[in-house]
């Protein structure tokens, strides 16, 4: 008996305006919380108490960090391409709020994403996304692991730079570069 040839299954990837568009006619719930990777619709694991925390603490420490003239951003979309808009933990941008009123932005100084159970999705697909976008600096902070993972220089689809720091490291963002951020002060 011959083989069975098998005939590849496409997907179809959603435009990062057809994302926007099925929001704005409500095909999606307020209790959904998704992201489109790649032109992926993509389901955000829930925010267990821990990882709440640690963007809390993010927030709080990259806020004194980047001081006026940055916003930091945290859980809201970054239109990265035309077929990507995450929503990644924090996103440190050039501006104000209202800077962003009528559009997303497009870039950023850097991303954090806080890590427990999406670790592979975190240091996988999404780096590959940020390094394709050509963010400077991208962190991962693991809460299991108790850990930050600092990924510099983009080169397609990886970092150049990559290291990993224990809770009594200290970093400066290349962004603000005379600003030490401990880990130990944003683990939970």
């Amino acid at each position: 008996m011959g083989a069975v040839a098998e005939n590849p299954v496409s997907l179809h990837r959603f435009s990062r305006q057809q994302y926007e568009q099925m929001i704005d006619a409500d095909v999606f719930g307020p209790e959904d919380r998704l992201e489109l990777l790649d032109g992926e619709i993509v389901e955000m694991a829930p925010q267990k108490s821990r990882h709440a925390t640690a963007v809390r603490l993010l927030e709080n420490v990259l806020s004194r960090a980047f001081g006026d003239g940055c916003d930091i951003r945290s859980q809201l979309p970054l239109s990265l391409s035309e077929r990507s808009e995450p929503e990644p933990d924090i996103a440190v941008v050039r501006g104000s709020p209202r800077d962003y009123r009528d559009a997303h932005p497009a870039t950023a100084l850097m991303i954090v994403e806080v890590s427990d159970a999406t670790r592979g999705y975190d240091r996988g697909r999404k780096l590959v996304a940020y390094a394709q976008a050509g963010i400077g600096e991208y962190w991962i902070l693991d809460v299991v692991g108790e850990t930050l993972e600092v990924c510099r220089q983009p080169t397609g689809e990886d970092y150049a730079e990559r290291r990993i720091l224990k809770a009594g490291d200290a970093v400066a963002p290349l962004a603000a570069p005379d600003a030490a951020v401990l880990v130990a002060d944003v683990l939970p």
